[in-house]
């Protein structure tokens, strides 16, 4: 297969895994974060930069790339690695979470979906077949099956209904795969554990390369999610990698862990950026707050990475306050720093039994 997984080590206090993810782009140390270049970069953040945080991976969107550049053109020009430069793996969504929040300018049928483009209101459809080979037109190492994400709230009935459909358009994703193409596959059934069960076990029994736990991070409240994370991941096969879709906070980020989770994105370290909130051991830090306006050192000293630190928390307030893109910037790589020191930790705890240390140096970082 073109994407396999290693085993390496496991946790002693919470069987959490370590391993490595093979792919035609190189190796990737798992667990690990992937950033989330939506459109095919990272904004405002270079590959460099990118790599400097101590990430290999990243991830990017089939319906965003499919809307423009256009996948045609990025095949052409020989796939994203040709494209946009980042020479590492890229795994990219298949279009399933916007079936749910773009639901409001798109027709979902059974066939497939037909959006309504939020750029110039032109048509896009993505069906099963049409995502797996919009990702194959796209030269990417892991392509996501079309799925349909349920919103939260819905009812049971919905979430039963998204479920089956899932589990239809599953056969219908790996019938399209070309040959060496690694493919996911995505379990559903909202927050009821039946139809979580019932759908870890169907997807599960199908030749994918690896497995997703999809619409848990859709509006649902951290005492609804956490329990899926936590029925779900042991459920999925034990040699293939397993992946947490849009999970970022990171207490979220070591719950799942300990629950044998491998894989994880989100766009919360730079959204949170451009909205001046940075990630330290103490918390999240508003940098346009009244207190960091003289304050002369860091946000927090244990916290302290390369891109900031001959800078003081003053000045990068007064970026925001200008409202000039640098500071925007240095929050993005900062936030990048820290998450990638996050998932190097988490990995080193897993190898060296120190879990419970790690559990209590991150205790504020939510």
């Amino acid at each position: 297969m073109a994407v396999t997984w290693e085993h390496l080590a496991t946790c002693p206090h919470t069987g959490a895994r370590r391993g490595v993810l093979h792919t035609p782009h190189g190796p990737v140390q798992t667990p690990f974060f992937m950033p989330v270049a939506t459109a095919g970069f990272v904004k405002g953040i270079t590959w460099e930069e990118v790599r400097a945080a101590g990430f290999e991976l990243v991830l990017s969107n089939t319906y965003h790339l499919s809307l423009r550049p256009g996948a045609s053109l990025v095949e052409s020009m020989g796939g994203l690695a040709a494209f946009n430069g980042w020479q590492g793996p890229t795994l990219t969504d298949s279009g399933g979470y916007q079936v749910m929040s773009l639901s409001d300018t798109s027709t979902l049928t059974e066939e497939g979906v037909s959006f309504k483009s939020h750029i110039d209101g032109s048509s896009l459809f993505l069906s099963p077949e049409l995502s797996i080979e919009t990702q194959w037109q796209l030269g990417v190492d892991i392509a996501m099956a079309l799925d349909q994400c349920p919103p939260f709230p819905c009812t049971r009935a919905e979430a039963e209904e998204a479920m089956r459909r899932t589990h239809r358009w599953a056969h219908r994703n790996l019938d399209a795969r070309r040959d060496g193409q690694a493919v996911f596959g995505i379990c559903q059934g909202g927050v009821h554990p039946d139809l979580r069960a019932e759908s870890a076990g169907y997807i599960s029994a199908l030749p994918f390369d690896g497995f997703a736990i999809g619409g848990v991070c859709v509006g649902e409240p951290t005492e609804m999610q956490r329990p899926v994370v936590r029925q779900v991941a042991p459920l999925l096969p034990a040699d293939k990698p397993r992946y947490l879709m849009g999970v970022g906070h990171p207490s979220d980020i070591l719950h799942a862990v300990a629950c044998g989770v491998d894989m994880f994105d989100c766009v919360l370290p730079t959204r949170q950026a451009r909205h001046h909130s940075l990630y330290t051991l103490q918390g999240k830090a508003n940098i346009r707050n009244a207190q960091w306006k003289d304050h002369a050192g860091p946000v927090d000293p244990g916290s302290v990475f390369g891109p900031l630190k001959d800078v003081s928390a003053a000045f990068v307030r007064h970026l925001f306050v200008c409202d000039d893109s640098l500071g925007s910037r240095l929050a993005s790589l900062h936030n990048l720093h820290f998450y990638g020191r996050l998932m190097h930790e988490i990995r080193e705890a897993i190898t060296e039994g120190t879990w419970p240390q790690l559990l209590e140096r991150y205790a504020l970082s939510a």
